[in-house]
């Protein structure tokens, strides 16, 4: 059984078999057929993504390759839809797909940030490049000033699987964009962020940002610093709240600190009596990994909603649910409302047989 880790990369995508649709490689600045809300270029993404998704990365940089990696996207307004994730303390990402206006035509934008590696970035892409069938959906989305040429994103649906793939110029330093990481991922549930669509009707053919003059002068929409002139900055975005979790050991139990520790939150419960329900584990949410030592962790930027708490001490450092690990046995409960705040404690008590 494998734990809810894995990686929360940067940009991300697959499949580069999947045909694009006349693709324009200056984001259509002359095209007028995305001149209304109603034409906007790349809506139908906005329903398709929302969900939470489980799959593999394979990557070509230092961060290396994931089994899984669990992302829950959800409304967080009528008109745009996100995901925060974290791997520990240190290496994060929060991405968001929202509606902009850019040179007088409405598009799908698609938000990418966080820290990893001792590295911060956001970088803003439009979609440039749309194919949508009965069966597969193809969407592209491009670096906003220079284009694919320095970074570009591809997200395909087809039927119940989501594959992104992301390319990069590697800082400018190459003449074209070349494959970055890419992640293929299943839909685990679409219950979850039912509560969210119903509360906004999403999704809605209506402005979230008008990105008019956001971008002139800058030479690329790439920022380097959370924050830093970053024109949608995580704390701007609606509905989200925070969730700050504790967690403690049994007194029978005596950790090593340099093991460590795994939070999972999730929409349905995994615990019945002390039996782990493996089918419940599609409703994995967020985790993050802790030293074991380190009792505290704040999750930001989180959907409002209903969620379980457990904890896992790690005791023989494989990344999974092992024989002699230790784990909470508790379904603690909390909810977290819409820009709200939270807390949450659970005990480390049990010794997997």
């Amino acid at each position: 059984m494998k734990k809810s880790l894995s990686l929360l990369l940067v940009v991300l995508a697959l499949i580069t078999s999947c045909k694009e649709k006349t693709p324009d490689d200056n984001n259509n600045n002359g095209n007028p057929d995305y001149a209304t809300l109603d034409s906007t270029l790349g809506f139908g993404l906005l329903n398709k993504v929302k969900g939470i998704w489980n799959g593999p990365v394979t990557s070509t940089t230092a961060l290396g390759s994931y089994p899984e990696w669990i992302v829950d996207f959800r409304p967080i307004s009528e008109n745009q839809v996100s995901e925060k994730s974290e791997l520990d303390t240190s290496n994060n990402i929060h991405m968001s797909f929202f509606i902009a206006k850019y040179k007088n035509q409405y598009r799908v934008c698609f938000r990418n940030g966080g820290s990893w590696s001792g590295q911060s970035r956001v970088s803003y892409f439009l979609a440039d490049s749309v194919s949508e069938t009965p069966t597969k959906s193809y969407y592209r989305f491009s670096e906003i000033i220079i284009g694919k040429n320095r970074a570009y994103t591809e997200v395909i649906f087809s039927n119940d699987s989501l594959y992104m793939n992301s390319y990069t110029n590697k800082y400018n330093t190459l003449s074209s964009a070349t494959l970055h990481m890419s992640w293929s991922a299943k839909l685990q549930d679409n219950t979850s962020c039912q509560p969210a669509v119903s509360n906004f009707n999403f999704p809605q053919k209506t402005l979230t940002k008008d990105f008019s003059t956001t971008f002139t002068g800058e030479t690329e929409a790439v920022y380097y610093s959370i924050g830093g002139g970053d024109p949608y900055t995580e704390s701007e975005q609606p509905y989200l709240g925070q969730a700050t979790i504790n967690y403690t050991f049994s007194p029978s139990f005596t950790p090593n600190p340099s093991n460590k520790v795994f939070l999972i939150i999730t929409t349905q419960p995994l615990i019945s009596g002390i039996s782990l329900n493996t089918g419940n584990l599609k409703y994995r949410s967020r985790y993050v990994i802790l030293a074991a030592n380190d009792h505290s962790y704040t999750f930001n930027y989180m959907h409002p909603g209903t969620y379980y708490l457990y904890a896992l001490y790690d005791t023989d450092g494989n990344n999974n649910f092992s024989s002699g690990d230790w784990v909470s046995t508790s379904n603690v409960t909390f909810a977290l409302n819409g820009l709200g705040t939270t807390s949450a404690s659970t005990q480390i008590n049990f010794t997997i047989p």
